[in-house]
């Protein structure tokens, strides 16, 4: 199952990928042909796996190019590139990754962190691993005086990364495929799930320069990890130098770097496909999201979690399972019961300090129900949600992440919500559009979007770990009045379920997967 991260999926949410959400698993030997058109979007978004973590390896760039068109020199909001370069970062295991995760999911434990980060799949030269200097060291050869543009994309699954090329600045120009006011920087803070395009000038002295990434973990501690960096190498043409320059990172857990980047980020207002804040709101909600605990199954003694407990995650003391007998979208569709409930609460059933680290192994807070509760919502409903982080286990950042539909970011903060003086802090004139959110650490983050369009779309915790544990729920959204605001069919070839055959017809399975993307540019090569 791919999901197509960030794509919209007007009226085809049976190609979101999502594993028994929008379809079951692809069966071995079977295939499955995703179909959908690319409306209103164009930038740099990814694909990826979506069940287990598959998403360590099955993954990659998906870029969006603007429709061509004569009467404009270059297609941009923002001066010509001289070159585009997708920068992939991600993680690296010594191991299966499925044979990690499914070792701590017998022992109720968290996985092992990653042995390596990658740029463009290599992990630079300073792993064991590393055979010599630069043997397996991702390098880019510029030209001095070009400007580059930097699709930057972290395809990883459990970490936030800082990232940074040695004595250069940075421009971003655009977050998740949205375009951004032009903000100059020397370092980015990138979430799993993220993209942040950059304009990088190779106007320095002529010589070879490091440009590096490694975990942001946000936490006010030693992380639990190896502190490893991956690292690349800038070449300018020409250059006879050895000795790359040295980049000099933030440290793992500086919230002050990483908080002034994600909050000074605006929307570019009447750029390519720029949408304007909603100003009323239909459905309210405050949403607390962090870590729990689940009690060890009658007799099991070997649950190696919090207190000696089964780890767990929730999203208002509710801890998210996904049904196994059919997908979500087809029950939907077919009006088939029992799949899940629509009764998802719009507030915490518990309220507390959420931020005081003493309660953060009260074990009368730490138990969430497990279910599969969604929250309905009617056709073009505005929602405005409250993400606020808790310190129950362990106090961090969390990126959410929604399917289907950008996001207006209002405001993000330290601390606890305050509904009498945090709304004064909204920006409803350029606010920044994203489709996953870094929620601050020990902070909150308010966000906007409308629901248009028919379906069943998730949302979750874009670390992997966490999403397992239930750090996830998701969203009904009715049809709309007229068959172009109804969800069709299936496909035929939609892969079965165990009560799929009597709901839906059969057929042989298509024997070639293909993914059209009109809006592309034809003769552009997509990364």
């Amino acid at each position: 199952m791919d999901t197509m991260h960030g794509i919209f999926q007007l009226l085809s949410g049976w190609a979101d990928g999502a594993e028994y959400v929008t379809q079951c698993p692809i069966q071995p030997s079977d295939s499955y042909t995703y179909k959908f058109n690319i409306t209103g979007q164009e930038g740099t978004l990814l694909w990826h796996a979506h069940s287990s973590w598959l998403r360590a390896t099955v993954h990659g760039a998906l870029i969006i190019y603007p429709r061509s068109n004569p009467s404009k020199p270059h297609p941009y909001p923002f001066p010509a590139p001289y070159k585009e370069v997708p920068i992939l970062l991600g993680e690296w295991w010594n191991a299966n990754v499925i044979d990690i995760v499914n070792k701590a999911n017998d022992a109720g434990s968290t996985p092992n962190m990653s042995d390596a980060f990658t740029i463009n799949g290599k992990v630079g030269d300073l792993y064991e691993c590393s055979e010599h200097e630069l043997a397996d060291m991702y390098t880019l050869k510029v030209v001095p005086g070009k400007t580059y543009l930097l699709r930057i994309i972290n395809v990883g699954v459990n970490a936030e990364l800082f990232f940074k090329i040695a004595n250069h600045i940075l421009t971003v120009v655009a977050i998740d495929a949205c375009y951004t006011n032009r903000y100059v920087t020397d370092v980015i803070v990138i979430a799993p799930g993220q993209s942040v395009d950059v304009l990088f000038t190779s106007n320095q002295p002529v010589r070879s320069y490091y440009m590096a990434a490694h975990e942001y973990i946000s936490a006010p501690r030693d992380p639990p990890f190896e502190k490893t960096t991956t690292r690349g190498i800038i070449v300018y043409e020409g250059s006879t130098s050895m000795t790359p320059v040295k980049v000099v990172l933030p440290e793992f857990n500086d919230n002050a770097t990483a908080h002034k980047f994600f909050t000074s980020l605006t929307s570019l207002v009447d750029g390519p496909h720029w949408v304007p804040v909603p100003l009323h709101v239909d459905e309210h909600m405050f949403i607390t999201i962090g870590l729990n605990s689940q009690l060890c199954e009658s007799g099991n003694d070997t649950c190696k979690g919090a207190l000696g407990m089964r780890n767990s995650a929730s999203m208002n003391q509710q801890s998210f399972v996904l049904p196994q007998t059919l997908s979500m979208l087809q029950a939907f569709f077919y009006g088939v019961s029992g799949i899940y409930t629509t009764d998802f609460p719009d507030y915490p059933t518990v309220k507390f300090n959420y931020t005081d680290l003493s309660l953060c192994f009260n074990q009368s807070l730490l138990i969430a129900t497990k279910g599969t509760k969604v929250k309905k919502l009617k056709y073009n409903d505005v929602v405005q949600i409250v993400f606020q982080s808790t310190a129950l286990i362990e106090n961090e950042n969390h990126p959410m992440h929604l399917h289907s539909f950008n996001f207006h970011v209002l405001a993000q903060d330290f601390g606890i919500y305050n509904p009498r003086n945090d709304h004064k802090k909204f920006n409803l004139v350029n606010p920044q559009i994203r489709n996953t959110i870094a929620v601050p650490t020990g902070g909150w983050a308010v966000i906007r979007f409308q629901a248009s369009n028919p379906g069943l779309w998730l949302m979750h915790c874009h670390m992997d770990m966490h999403m397992l544990w239930g750090l996830t729920t998701a969203f009904e959204v009715e049809n709309g009045p007229t068959s172009s605001s109804t969800l069709p069919p299936p496909p035929e070839d939609l892969p079965k379920c165990s009560m799929s055959d009597d709901i839906s017809n059969s057929s042989e399975p298509s024997q070639v997967i293909s993914i059209s993307y009109p809006n592309v540019s034809e003769g552009r090569k997509n990364y």
